[in-house]
């Protein structure tokens, strides 16, 4: 743990130095030293002109920071069309794993332990995309490995399935938000060109798509989860010569939360296990 809890800290400083910051924090209270705090909420203030920020916990300010700095992020179109065209450069699984390990084009890299790709049998019928990586799988480097993975890892067992047999997972974006935070717009969509031709380079028989920043972002629905996973869709995109059969279940993370609908769950990994065995 106390290896784990240092690994946060450097990327913290990372951040913070990032933005001109000095930053330094106590291990034996485990927290930021209060006149710090202060340098640093004077700092975000005469930056950013944002109003002061609470003393909270060090996550708390970190989004807070980053919220300040939004609205000061010129336009990503550049970004998006720099993913786009290393995307396209990408013919093999480890060809777009390196690209997006040198990609610096999204800035929850600067906070991230590791970059996140995937996980499991890249020649299994069913690939298996997520939101982001929480902190468990900041730290191990893989996809749906906490709690909320273990929990994934039932479910599939459940229906005869297995990341060493038969699936693949990975998720909309590669790095860790802060404090697990949802994944913005901008940040999905500099993401997408490479979760675009990973899908590709999988060519799945159906994709699965794990709560709704996932179903939303990639189907281009307006409805909520609860609509999106009682359908089947033909998924598309450039880097496809065909579409792919694709279908959404609610993400174990809320099924932790909601236990009640985990029997709801059930009757959509059955439609699963008929479709492969179809």
């Amino acid at each position: 743990m106390r290896n784990q809890y240092l690994a946060q800290k450097v990327n913290y400083i990372k951040w913070l130095d990032a933005i001109g910051v000095e930053y330094y924090w106590s291990e034996a209270k485990r927290s930021v030293k209060t006149k710090k705090l202060t340098n640093l909420v004077a700092k975000v203030k005469e930056d950013y002109k944002t109003p002061p920020l609470p003393e909270t916990t060090e996550d708390k300010i970190i989004l807070s920071i980053e919220s300040s700095l939004k609205s000061n992020v010129p336009l990503i179109s550049n970004t998006i069309d720099s993913s786009r065209s290393l995307a396209d450069k990408a013919n093999t699984l480890d060809e777009l794993k390196e690209i997006i390990l040198k990609f610096e084009g999204c800035d929850l890299k600067k906070l991230a332990t590791n970059t996140v790709f995937s996980d499991g049998n890249p020649k299994g019928p069913l690939m298996f995309i997520g939101e982001a990586p929480g902190n468990s799988e900041d730290l191990a480097g893989i996809p749906f490995c906490g709690e909320s993975g273990k929990l994934l890892d039932h479910m599939l067992a459940s229906i005869g399935i297995s990341r060493k047999d038969n699936a693949y997972i990975t998720n909309t974006v590669f790095w860790r938000p802060p404090a697990n935070r949802t994944p913005t717009q901008e940040e999905v969509d500099i993401c997408r060109p490479f979760v675009e031709k990973h899908i590709a380079l999988i060519n799945p028989h159906l994709i699965v798509l794990v709560g709704n920043v996932a179903a939303t972002s990639l189907l281009g629905k307006n409805a909520g989860i609860s609509k999106i996973r009682q359908e089947y869709y033909s998924y598309t995109n450039r880097y496809l010569t065909k579409p792919i059969q694709t279908t959404a279940i609610f993400h174990p993370a809320y099924l932790l939360r909601q236990p009640m609908q985990k029997k709801t769950t059930w009757y959509d990994l059955l439609k699963i296990q008929e479709f492969v065995k179809g």
